[in-house]
C-alpha cells in the first residue's frame, strides 16, 4: 500500500480577519512576549488561535484597536461563544470557551501592565466554571487489546499506528507530548522515554514496557525510512506524507481504531485515562502515578481513584464499625490490613484528603 496518499485535511475551518486591523499588531507583541517568557510552542499556539478567533470577531463588529474593546463589549463576545454553534450544530464546550476568554483576558492584562492600555477591560470578565468531572469511558484492559490489534501489523502504516498506540497506553504520554518525541528520546537499554518540555515546559522521564519499545524498534527500523523526508530533523512519527503529526491528525488516526473496536467516543486520552487507572487498580502508589503522568498536583492524579471504588468499599466493609459491628473490629482490622497491602489504595486516598488540607 504507498503511503504518499493524497491528502485530505482535517483541521478546522481556519479564522480569517482583516489583516490590517491593528490589533493583529498588538497579538505579535504579545506572542513575542510569550515566547520571552519561554512558554511551550503548544501553549502560544493555542493562544494565538483563541487570539485570532477573537480579532476576527471584532473585525465583523469594525474594532480596530485595543482601546476599542471595553468590558461590555467582552461581555458581548462572552455572549457570542454561548450562542455560537459548530457545524454539527452542538455549541462549544465549556471549556472551550474558558480558554477562548482566559486567552483573551491575557492578552489584556501583557497590554495593561506593558502600556499599550490605561486599564484592563478584561479584568472582571469570568469565564465560565469548569468543574473537574472523573475521567469517563475508561477502558477495561481487555478494550485496550482490542485496539492494538486494529492496525494491519505488516504494513508500513499498520506497524507505524501499532507503535504510537503502544506508546500512548504504555507512557500515559500526552497527545502534544508524542507529537514531539524525538529518536534519542527512546532509550531502549533502560526501557524509558524522554518526555522533553511537557506540560509546565518540565521534563520527565517515564517507564515504557517492552512490548511498546518492540513495535517503536520494528517502526524505526522498517517503517521511518519510507516516511522521512530531508532534512531528518529526528522526529519520531511521521504521517503517510512524510509531515510531523498535527493534533488533529493523530486524534483522527487513533479515534479511527477505536471505531473499529466499538468505542464511539474520545481518543488519544482514553489511553492515558486507561494506564492511570490500569496502574493504581494494580496497586501503583499514586505518587508515582502522578510522576509518570507528569501532574503538578496530587489531586490531579486522585481523579482516577474512583475506579478503585470497588477495593475500597470492600475495605470499607471489612473495616467500618457501621457495616460490623463493634464486635467485629479486631479481626476485621487485621483482615482488611492483609488485602490491602499490596494495593495501598486506601493510605493513598487517606494521604490525600489529608495533603488537601494542609
Amino acid at each position: 500500500m504507498p503511503l504518499r496518499k493524497k491528502r485530505v485535511s482535517t483541521r478546522p475551518k481556519a479564522v480569517t480577519s482583516n489583516a490590517s486591523n491593528a490589533l493583529h499588531h498588538y497579538l505579535a507583541l504579545y506572542v513575542d512576549y510569550l515566547q520571552r517568557r519561554a512558554f511551550t510552542e503548544h501553549t502560544i499556539a493555542s493562544k494565538t488561535a483563541s487570539l485570532k478567533r477573537f480579532i476576527a470577531w471584532c473585525d465583523e463588529r469594525g474594532l480596530q484597536a485595543p482601546q476599542h474593546i471595553t468590558r461590555p463589549i467582552l461581555e458581548r463576545y462572552q455572549r457570542h461563544l454561548m450562542d455560537y454553534r459548530k457545524d454539527n450544530g452542538e455549541p462549544l464546550s465549556l471549556n472551550a470557551r474558558a480558554a477562548y476568554l482566559l486567552a483573551v483576558r491575557s492578552w489584556f492584562a501583557y497590554l495593561a501592565h506593558d502600556n499599550h492600555l490605561p486599564f484592563n477591560p478584561a479584568q472582571h470578565v469570568e469565564p465560565p466554571r469548569t468543574p473537574k468531572r472523573l475521567p469517563r469511558n475508561v477502558l477495561t484492559p481487555e478494550q485496550i487489546s482490542q485496539v492494538l490489534r486494529q492496525p494491519n501489523g505488516e504494513t508500513p502504516d499498520g506497524i507505524r499506528d501499532r507503535a504510537i498506540i503502544e506508546t500512548l497506553y504504555a507512557t500515559g504520554i500526552r497527545r502534544y507530548e508524542l507529537i514531539r518525541l524525538k529518536l534519542h528520546h527512546i532509550d531502549q537499554q533502560h526501557g524509558s522515554v524522554f518526555i522533553e518540555e511537557g506540560k509546565g515546559r518540565k521534563d520527565r522521564y517515564v517507564p515504557i514496557s517492552d512490548q511498546a519499545l518492540r513495535w517503536i524498534k520494528k517502526y524505526i527500523e522498517d517503517v521511518r525510512y519510507l516516511l522521512v523526508l530531508p532534512p531528518d530533523d529526528g522526529t519520531l512519527f511521521f504521517t503517510d506524507y512524510g509531515e510531523v503529526f498535527n493534533d488533529n491528525s493523530l486524534q483522527d488516526m487513533v479515534t479511527k481504531y477505536l471505531r473499529l473496536t466499538g468505542i464511539a467516543r474520545g481518543a488519544c486520552h482514553l489511553f492515558r485515562h486507561a494506564m492511570a487507572t490500569h496502574m493504581l487498580e494494580n496497586g501503583a502508589d499514586i505518587r508515582f502515578i502522578q510522576a509518570i503522568l507528569g501532574h503538578t498536583k496530587l489531586s490531579t492524579t486522585a481523579l482516577y481513584t474512583h475506579v478503585a471504588m470497588k477495593k475500597l468499599k470492600a475495605i470499607y466493609d471489612a473495616s467500618h464499625p457501621a457495616q460490623l459491628g463493634i464486635a467485629g473490629r479486631a479481626h476485621a482490622n487485621d483482615e482488611a490490613e492483609a488485602r490491602c497491602a499490596p494495593q495501598n489504595v486506601a493510605s493513598d486516598l487517606l494521604t490525600l484528603l489529608n495533603d488537601d488540607e494542609e
